[in-house]
């Protein structure tokens, strides 16, 4: 049997494994695997300029495609620690990513040797496992296990922590005989299959919830193909936005207090059942669960035995993997159809479809500085339906979300449920390696932008070229709007007078960080907009630039200081801040036309 370092060994079973990507920083004592992966050659490295974003980057490769696991590495001390928030948005949205951390030597562990952290005790909350491992025999196991967890059951990070002795080490190691562990996934039965769907047509107004484990299941085919054969329309949540084209016509839209429709809460509001597949109930979707559960029955399935009955206790429970369910069911549902035994559900979808045609939210503004909506309505003319859209939190997450369209499954990449600042970008670069010559779209408000922005010279040194959407207001938007309930503004302005810039920013004058200079000066194009006619040619301006350069290009959108964004505490309470469209003229861009004023 070969004898090998360590290291050596687990670049081989990375190799094996089918995870060849990778995103991360040298140090001394992570330098070992670093010196495998370059006499091995087929592990691809990207070199960020922060350890949160790689981690971002591994994050968002994860998520561009079915199979994917991003691999992120860093040092001992500071760069597991780095890693941490971004072990917490992978685990938050149930994302496979593997880090690598360098440790000090098994000997020093307790005598507080340089950058030694325990960070196996602090990542454990966040991971599916996190190891230190302290005996070279253990490696091929330790990763070996890795893979598994990460792919069996709901998906999730690993951390292992690798002692520099332990890196070093010699194993007999033979690769050839390696073989990757069973996935486990839960998998519904015919009998769970037929209670589900008899529930479902016993009723009148039934509607699917589609959840991001639909994504991560690679099902939206089998999501779609229940839809039509039961004629019942679907409602996708934020990680499941996708699964079912917006063109669709059993697209019934989003439902929540921010990232939703008017009409997709409407259509909700009216159903008496609800199946939900692959989805976590979130707050932002139900708002509170009297109001969400009050005259409705729920079926709810998900790969997770202790998801079901986490946030209310549905009728009836399946623990799935939602493709495995999405199988079962559609098997029963072709037959029940091919027998004439589906009830006519034509009546209830089209009375959704109706609904968005006329509750419309208005996007047509030319104000200057501009409104925020129009931005998104210039997005959907500019980039067409095979766009990634990559975004994580703020005002302009909320609105991209109810103005733009996605059209297929990971077409909207969003770290949903921790949303940390400075996400989108070390995200989006990730997406890119994952999506090679596909258009990738960025979105940001000015302070997720300013987040983690040194990470902008990461796709300018390894050519990694995507459209950056900054609007930029100066202020924390979010936090802003949710400041008016205690009747203050503080502390949320990021506007000053930039001394180096004021002369040549225009309208921008005042807005204090100048991104054109801050996006050239890391090796990226830049376009400043001012006015609404304007974004329509420097969005085709900008495709140009990334075609010629292959680097991100910056596209910064001047707003209006304060804007307002719908929400609400209820479903039936999201406040509307701005008139709904009353012409097709006020919302050209929305997917159905308007079916007339006061329809």
């Amino acid at each position: 049997m070969a004898k090998m370092r360590t290291v050596d060994a687990i670049v081989a079973i990375l190799e094996k494994e089918g995870a060849t990507e990778a995103f991360g920083l040298p140090g001394a004592a992570i330098n070992p695997l670093y010196s495998a992966m370059r006499a091995h050659g087929g592990i691809r490295h990207t070199l960020a300029r922060h350890v949160e974003g790689a981690s971002h980057m591994a994050d968002g490769y994860s998520r561009a495609k079915a199979g994917n696991i991003g691999i992120c590495l860093g040092t001992s001390g500071p760069a597991g620690t780095d890693m941490i928030t971004g072990l917490y948005a992978a685990q938050a949205d149930s994302i496979p990513m593997l880090c690598f951390t360098g440790q000090a030597p098994v000997a020093k562990l307790h005598k507080e040797d340089f950058q030694a952290v325990d960070i196996e005790s602090i990542a454990k909350p966040l991971t599916k496992m996190a190891m230190t491992v302290l005996e070279p025999g253990q490696i091929p196991g330790a990763v070996q296990k890795a893979f598994q967890l990460m792919r069996s059951g709901r998906p999730g990070p690993v951390l292992l922590d690798l002692p520099f002795d332990v890196q070093m080490a010699q194993i007999d190691f033979d690769i050839d005989a390696y073989e990757p562990l069973p996935v486990e996934k839960p998998r519904a039965t015919r009998k769970q299959a037929e209670k589900a769907l008899d529930m479902l047509t016993a009723a009148q107004k039934p509607l699917i919830v589609a959840g991001g484990g639909i994504i991560n299941a690679d099902a939206a085919g089998q999501l779609v193909e229940l839809a039509e054969t039961l004629n019942v329309p679907v409602v996708p949540t934020l990680m499941g936005w996708g699964s079912i084209p917006d063109d669709h016509r059993l697209m019934a839209g989003m439902v929540g207090l921010q990232t939703s429709h008017k009409y997709g809460n409407a259509t909700f509001l009216e159903s008496d059942f609800v199946i939900g597949i692959g989805n976590r109930w979130a707050n932002r979707h139900t708002g509170s669960i009297e109001k969400y559960t009050a005259g409705r029955t729920f079926v709810h399935v998900d790969i997770e035995p202790i998801q079901i009955g986490r946030v209310f206790s549905p009728d009836f429970g399946i623990v799935s993997d939602a493709g495995a369910f999405l199988d079962a069911v559609l098997e029963v549902a072709r037959e029940r159809k091919a027998s004439g035994q589906l009830p006519d559900y034509t009546a209830w979808a089209e009375a959704a479809q109706a609904k968005r045609g006329r509750m419309q939210r208005k996007t047509h503004f030319d104000n200057v500085p501009m409104k925020p909506f129009r931005v998104y309505e210039e997005m959907n003319k500019a980039f067409g339906p095979d766009t990634t859209y990559v975004t994580t939190i703020g005002l302009s997450q909320i609105a991209g979300a109810q103005m733009l369209h996605v059209f297929g499954p990971r077409k909207w990449i969003n770290a949903g449920q921790a949303g940390p600042l400075g996400w989108t970008g070390p995200a989006a670069l990730g997406v890119v390696r994952g999506k090679p010559g596909e258009t990738v779209v960025a979105l940001s408000g000015d302070y997720d932008f300013q987040f983690m922005i040194e990470e902008l010279a990461v796709g300018a040194q390894f050519q990694l070229p995507y459209i950056h959407v900054v609007v930029n207001n100066s202020y924390l938007g979010l936090i802003r709007q949710s400041q008016r309930g205690f009747e203050m503004d503080y502390h949320v302005s990021l506007a000053f007078e930039n001394i180096n810039s004021t002369p040549e920013t225009g309208t921008a004058a005042g807005y204090g960080v100048d991104h054109v200079k801050v996006a050239e000066g890391l090796g990226c194009k830049a376009i400043r907009v001012e006015r609404p006619e304007d974004l329509g040619p420097a969005f085709e301006k900008a495709r140009a630039l990334m075609a010629e350069h292959r680097v991100p290009v910056v596209v910064e959108a001047i707003l209006e200081r304060v804007t307002n964004i719908a929400m609400g505490t209820e479903l039936d309470n999201v406040t509307e801040f701005e008139g709904l469209a009353e012409t097709p003229e006020d919302a050209p861009t929305a997917i159905v036309a308007l079916a007339g004023a006061g329809s």
